[in-house]
């Protein structure tokens, strides 16, 4: 499997769960990826938050990517970070409307930010990485300094318990937000050039201090 072939998928949501894990990993660390996902979110965006009507049949779906798969070498990447990339053929066209479709389909408004906000990170082509201590998770910071840990050299949590992520600013660890598996978690603090992000065990909900040693720290 070419992990670099999995950009549509991944901005349409329809990867297999093994295979967003491996392109989310991989997005980390390639910024081809990551340019190619940031011109697909641009062309998108301003669509799946005007588009209306009955939802499309799951056939239409499913067509639209494959056409857009198959015809992955016709896309030009994208040179810079608000221009729109230029389409070669009727399939990058398809490639795009695949991304459209997907965030058209998004079943609540908080489902469509959520996942605008993770294109809007891990398709940054001006995004920084930092890997934990011994590479349990990247970190990564976009130009906005908005962040994303993903991660991977996890256990899901046990029954009744949350991992919150922490940002230390000034030495003080603020809440960070809360997962509770490998992947990727989004921060609710922007994180600043200097300071440290780590993640704790905690109970269900979260606390409002950590109660024990990091599980993993990155500095970004």
């Amino acid at each position: 499997m070419d992990l670099h072939d999995l950009t549509a998928g991944y901005a349409l949501d329809a990867l297999e769960p093994d295979e967003r894990s491996s392109y989310e990993q991989h997005l980390a660390t390639c910024e081809a990826c990551r340019t190619e996902l940031a011109g697909f979110w641009q062309a998108t965006g301003a669509l799946g938050r005007a588009a209306v009507g009955p939802t499309p049949p799951a056939s239409l779906r499913e067509r639209i990517l494959d056409q857009a798969r198959s015809e992955r070498p016709n896309v030009v990447p994208l040179r810079r970070r608000w221009t729109v990339p230029v389409l070669a053929s009727a399939a990058s066209v398809a490639a795009v409307a695949a991304v459209a479709f997907g965030l058209w389909a998004a079943s609540t408004s908080a489902d469509l930010d959520d996942a605008q906000r993770r294109l809007a990170i891990l398709g940054d082509p001006k995004a920084q990485t930092f890997a934990s201590g011994e590479g349990e998770a990247t970190l990564v910071v976009g130009a906005d300094r908005r962040a994303a840990l993903v991660v991977r050299e996890l256990a899901p949590a046990p029954a009744g318990k949350d991992y919150e992520i922490w940002v230390f600013e000034n030495g003080v660890p603020q809440r960070a937000g809360l997962f509770q598996e490998p992947g990727v978690a989004l921060l609710s603090r922007r994180v600043e050039a200097g300071q440290t992000v780590a993640v704790t065990l905690e109970a269900d909900g979260g606390v409002e201090a950590p109660t024990g040693a990091p599980l993993f720290t990155a500095s970004a």
